[in-house]
Order: structure tokens, then sequence, then C-alpha cells
């Protein structure tokens, strides 16, 4: 199998829709805890409160949209997303340039982006899953991968210097725009859509992706374990904001360039994923690098002040990133080939609902462990937990998939290529 190969027109549409909105969205990492510490004066628990909530009430309120997304043709459900978030967004630099942003509004974009987000996922999966043949999947994710990792590399040192020159909502303005130009990718994509399945096929809800997960031998292991690992990295990161830009003093461009540079592992990582699948299997490559990823953070919280700080982030984040590269695509072309076509956006809603819900529950508890033992005692205690969460990883071989609607995945595969 070559790791280099065509997937398709329509694929490159929805590839780089992917490529603006994630360009956007790094341009604008964590903007808003960089809003509220440098704008709003805000502490640690503040801005653990902001990332926690977003995500905790997104979740909430994307539990119904599930089925929903379900029966719904996914690119107009795509789109819609892509132009709400947009037009929230854009409330912020509002409000700032007429001297009213507050705690609070910050907050409620927080959650509305974070729901359109989890939306967004759901449908995107099965356009995913109807747009690439199964055989491609793990190629096509590792695309995606490595332009995720491309412009985090890009993004946050502009975006660090973007703030700088013209002040903290400069980002979220930019990440605005890229919403627009996202939607008009997904809008190029000429192929015509599978038809989604029949409202009766949503009955259970978001609840049929839970049983759907944990029912399965091979998904389930792979939801505890990414759940878990994903949440307590999340839970960390305002906490590192904290530390680098309060704590060491560092400048909003260096805490931009401690994120930027190191993403050149997750490109890497995501250029190597195929070639060791092929080489060693899909089962080996996530456990091997499912359990690399998990050996790093611990050291965050001994990060010494001054440059030698940014060196050491840096060092860390290169080597927990590259690992992290290599088991995403592999992770998730082996969780979209064990759903039926007519459960995708169920069972992605469910992943990604609980994984919100995780991480903000260990988001906000790591915001008041921070403040109560300190930014470093909170980042190791996070560290040390993440040791443990290989156990949870696959063991043995992988079963296939075994769906009623295989066949007519193939079917729609090849007439989408066709």
């Amino acid at each position: 199998m070559a790791v280099r190969r065509s997937l398709g027109r329509d694929f490159a549409w929805l590839w780089a829709a992917y490529a603006a909105s994630s360009l956007g969205t790094r341009l604008a990492l964590d903007a808003f805890s960089i809003i509220a510490i440098l704008a709003l004066h805000a502490g640690t628990v503040q801005v653990s409160v902001i990332a926690a909530a977003g995500v905790a009430a997104g979740a909430l309120l994307a539990v119904p949209t599930g089925p929903w997304v379900e029966v719904r043709r996914k690119r107009p459900v795509m789109i819609g997303m892509d132009v709400l978030r947009c037009a929230v967004l854009l409330s912020v630099p509002a409000a700032y340039a007429l001297g009213v942003l507050g705690f609070a509004q910050l907050v409620a974009v927080a959650v509305v982006v974070k729901a359109a987000d989890l939306v967004f996922a759901a449908a995107s999966g099965a356009c995913v899953k109807a747009l690439v043949r199964p055989g491609d999947l793990v190629v096509a994710q590792g695309r995606f991968e490595a332009t995720m990792w491309t412009t985090t590399a890009l993004g946050p040192p502009v975006g660090g210097a973007a703030i700088g020159a013209l002040g903290p909502v400069t980002t979220v303005v930019l990440n605005a725009a890229s919403y627009l130009l996202s939607a008009l990718g997904i809008r190029a994509i000429r192929a015509g859509e599978p038809p989604p399945p029949d409202r009766s096929a949503a009955r259970g809800g978001v609840t049929g992706g839970w049983r759907h997960i944990l029912t399965d031998p091979v998904l389930r292991p792979l939801f505890l374990n990414t759940v878990l690992v994903n949440a307590l990295i999340l839970a960390t990161a305002p906490l590192l904001a904290v530390l680098m830009l309060r704590e060491l003093g560092l400048a909003p461009w260096q805490y931009g360039l401690a994120f930027s540079l190191p993403c050149l592992g997750g490109l890497l990582g995501a250029r190597l994923a195929g070639i060791l699948t092929v080489r060693h299997g899909e089962d080996r490559v996530l456990r091997v690098a499912g359990t690399l990823r998990v050996l790093w953070p611990v050291l965050l919280a001994f990060t010494p002040s001054g440059i030698a700080g940014l060196g050491w982030v840096m060092a860390v984040e290169f080597a927990l990133i590259t690992c992290i590269g290599v088991f995403n695509p592999v992770f998730a072309a082996r969780r979209l080939g064990h759903v039926p076509a007519d459960r995708v956006a169920r069972v992605l809603s469910a992943w990604s609902i609980t994984s919100s819900a995780a991480a903000a529950g260990l988001t906000l508890g790591w915001g008041f462990l921070a403040h109560a033992a300190g930014t470093r005692t909170a980042l190791a205690l996070a560290g040390a937990l993440l040791l443990v969460t290989p156990l949870l990883l696959p063991r043995g071989g992988a079963q296939r998939p075994s769906t009623k609607s295989s066949a007519t995945d193939h079917a729609r595969s090849d007439a989408s290529a066709s």
C-alpha cells in the first residue's frame, strides 16, 4: 500500500476546508485564556473555569444533536456550524472594542463554540467515511493529522506576535474568518452525498453510540484510554499558560513559540503513521505509540525559569507531540472502521461528549488543585496519572468490524471516488 496517493478532488476540498479552520484555530490557540489573563486579569481558577465551563456546557448541548445529525445530510450541518462559530466569535472583538467584554461573555462564547465543534466533528466523521475508501482511512487521517500539526507549528508564533502588536482579540477575528473559508471549501465538494438513514435509525439517541462503543472489544479500551489521556493533557493546558505567562514571566510570543516548533514532531509522526502501520500493523503501533505519548508530560512540573524553561517545555512538547502524531491517525482510522455508516454520528457524538465532559471536570478540578497546592504540584500529579493509562490500551489482535452496512460502505466509497 502506497502511503502517498490521490484521494480525489472532493477529499482535497474537504482537506482544504480543514486546513483553513485548523490554521484559524491554531492562530487563536488558548485565545480565551490569554484574553482572560491579559485583558481581564484573571487568575488560575478563572482561566480554568473558562476552559471547563465551555467544554462541559458545550458537551451537554451536544447530547441531543448526535441523533439529529445522524438523520440529516452531513455537509449542510458542517457549513451551518462553521457559520455559527464565525458569528459568535466575532461578538468578542465587538464587545472588546466597545469596552464591555467580560468574563461571562467569554464563557458563553466558549460554550457555543464547543457545542458547534462537537456537532461539526460528528458530521465530519460521517463525511470522511463516505468520501474515502476503507483502505485509505489511515492515509486520509494522516493527512488531517499532518495538517493540524503544521498549522499548530505556524499558528501560535504568528498569533502571539499578532496579539503583541494588535491586541488580545486579534486572533479571535482571524479564527472567525477561517470558519467562513472552511464553509466555502465544504460547499465546493461536488460528489453526491449518501442519503442519511431514516429517522428510526436514530432511536435511542446518543445512548446507542455509547452502547456500540462499550460492547465493541476494540473500541472499548481505545475509548477509555483516549478519554482519560486527552482529559489529563487538556486539564494542564490552562495551568501551563499561567506557569509560563505569569510565574515564569514569558512573553506571549514566547508562549506561542513553545507550542509551535514542537509541532514539527507531530508532522513527522503523522507522516510516519502510515509507514509504521504497513511495517508493524495497527495493533502494535497503537500500543507502542500510545504508551510513549504519556511518558513526557510529568517533566513539565520541573520546568526551570527563564530561557532554559522555554527550551525545556519545547523539548518535552516535541517528544509528546511526535508520539501523538503517530498514534492519532491510526486510532482515528481504527475507530471509523469499527462503526457502521448509520451510527457514525452517534458514536462520534458519544465519544466527543464523554471526552469533553471528562476534560471539563478535570480542568476545573486541576484549576482548584493548582490554586491550593501550586501549579507545579498539579502538573506533576497529572503527569503521574498519565503514566498508568497504557494499562487501558487494547491487548491482543483486533477483530474485523462486522456490520450489516459493510458492503454499503464500500459501494459508497467507490461511488464517491468515481
